[in-house]
């Protein structure tokens, strides 16, 4: 019984819905679309040490440090700041990099702004874009929406999934074998074969009397669903449990310490090799990354130049790991923030909380990449934009608020129209042609 209940209570944790959510009765390998990656850089990163850079202005406090000593690069036609990774990642990727600048998340609240810039709105009850994507193109794949951390609202349009640990996942995958535990090399038979045939069996005759039957009351109509659904999750999540390494070849958490002796800690690449895996076995629609610490108010340049390098790097092993197993060609990613940083240093030598942020998109070989659009002025305030130039325009722009990058992505990505993104509308919002 207590094995049992183990299995049951995984499974409903790994693809478990509630009332309102679509069950995942498909198997692995079904889902060949797009794939979607929203990099969540929590705390409130500073773009004007990434790629909305500012040089120093005479008269004004101090901005930038980096600046003090060096000049705004460029590549391609993408300004970044000389400043931790920074270099080697635009110069790398700036030819599939939308940069969108000058985004007003209208808070200096961590709550509302990680709602606001990954929901499209200030206040709670709008799905994130990886929920809404998930619920369209593959709402009953068995992980179809992945996330490490950070924004996850449903809205009751998907279900999510944590992975923290790939072991429990490989020992819901494979129920019958004894759960793998650090002292053991391998996998035992925790079921022997001919029982578990048996019970494969029985389970197969279940399903197909339950398929069968009529005149069944909602109630038990759901159960049913819960019934076919607990089996065919596992089924479909073999494939992605297979395709994972032993936990020595995963990636390992990275730890730093910086000179004013604040700890962080990433574990960026194993969530990007996890998400990338889970999109090779066609179990997966959408995923979040998620890195935090980046609410620097004291030492800001140490901290920053560590998290802005180790989300470089993450977000380049993405890539690159994406090339390998074949997945690079279908992807889009995002990379966003709740915020940014302010203007001038504080009597901490950190940066306090500014409401003026950037969101990057990146696709291959794309007509609108290899630019960036949106402005601020030379101390970080936004200016008004032309929906349709992507021009400043005093008279008759707009400041860009996260509702229009998500109105453009949802018309871009295709689900504008979809049942979800119906049920959270924005309305009344203009329509910037970010991507054309």
């Amino acid at each position: 019984m207590r094995r049992r209940n183990l299995i049951k209570g995984a499974l409903a944790g790994l693809g478990g819905a509630s009332l309102g959510f679509r069950l995942p009765l498909a198997n692995a390998a079904d889902y060949r679309g797009r794939l979607f990656v929203f990099v969540q850089a929590d705390g409130g990163w500073d773009p004007t040490s990434f790629c909305d850079p500012k040089a120093n202005t005479p008269g004004e406090p101090v901005i930038n440090h980096w600046a003090e000593r060096d000049e705004i690069r460029t590549a391609g036609r993408i300004a970044y700041a000389p400043f931790a990774n920074n270099a080697r990642f635009f110069t790398k990727y700036h030819r599939r990099m939308l940069v969108i600048n000058g985004v007003d998340a209208q808070t200096n609240s961590h709550t509302v702004g990680i709602v606001h810039n990954w929901s499209g709105r200030n206040s709670e009850g709008y799905p994130s874009m990886g929920a809404l994507l998930s619920a369209h193109y593959g709402p009953e794949l068995p992980v179809t929406y992945l996330n490490f951390g950070g924004y996850a609202e449903t809205g009751g349009v998907a279900r999510y999934t944590r992975i923290n640990n790939a072991d429990r996942l490989r020992n819901i995958a494979a129920p019958e074998l004894v759960p793998r535990e650090p002292w053991h090399n391998s996998q035992r038979r925790y079921i022997s074969d001919a029982d578990w045939s048996a019970l494969r069996s029985r389970q197969t005759s279940e399903t197909a009397r339950l398929v069968a039957a009529r005149n069944v009351l909602p109630g038990d109509l759901w159960n049913r669903r819960l019934y076919q659904s607990s089996f065919l999750s596992a089924e479909g999540l073999k494939a992605y449990a297979d395709a994972i390494p032993p936990e020595d070849e995963l990636e390992r958490t990275v730890q730093y310490e910086t000179p004013a002796g604040n700890r962080y800690w990433s574990e960026l690449r194993r969530q990007a090799q996890l998400a990338v895996l889970a999109f090779k076995t066609g179990v997966s629609v959408s995923a979040d990354l998620w890195l935090g610490g980046f609410d620097t108010h004291s030492t800001h340049d140490p901290d920053h130049e560590w998290l802005l390098g180790n989300l470089a790097d993450g977000v380049d092993f993405l890539w690159d790991y994406a090339e390998e197993h074949g997945v690079a060609d279908r992807m889009l990613v995002v990379i966003g923030s709740d915020f940014a940083r302010t203007n001038f240093y504080n009597s901490q030598d950190g940066k306090d909380h500014w409401p003026i942020g950037s969101y990057v998109v990146m696709e291959k070989n794309q007509p609108w990449t290899s630019r960036a659009v949106g402005e601020t002025d030379g101390l970080h305030f936004a200016q008004k934009i032309n929906p349709r130039t992507l021009e400043r325009d005093d008279a008759n722009g707009t400041i860009i608020y996260p509702k229009h990058v998500h109105k453009a992505l949802r018309r871009y990505l295709g689900i504008e129209n979809s049942p979800g993104a119906r049920r959270f509308p924005f309305s009344n919002t203009e329509d910037f042609a970010f991507f054309g």
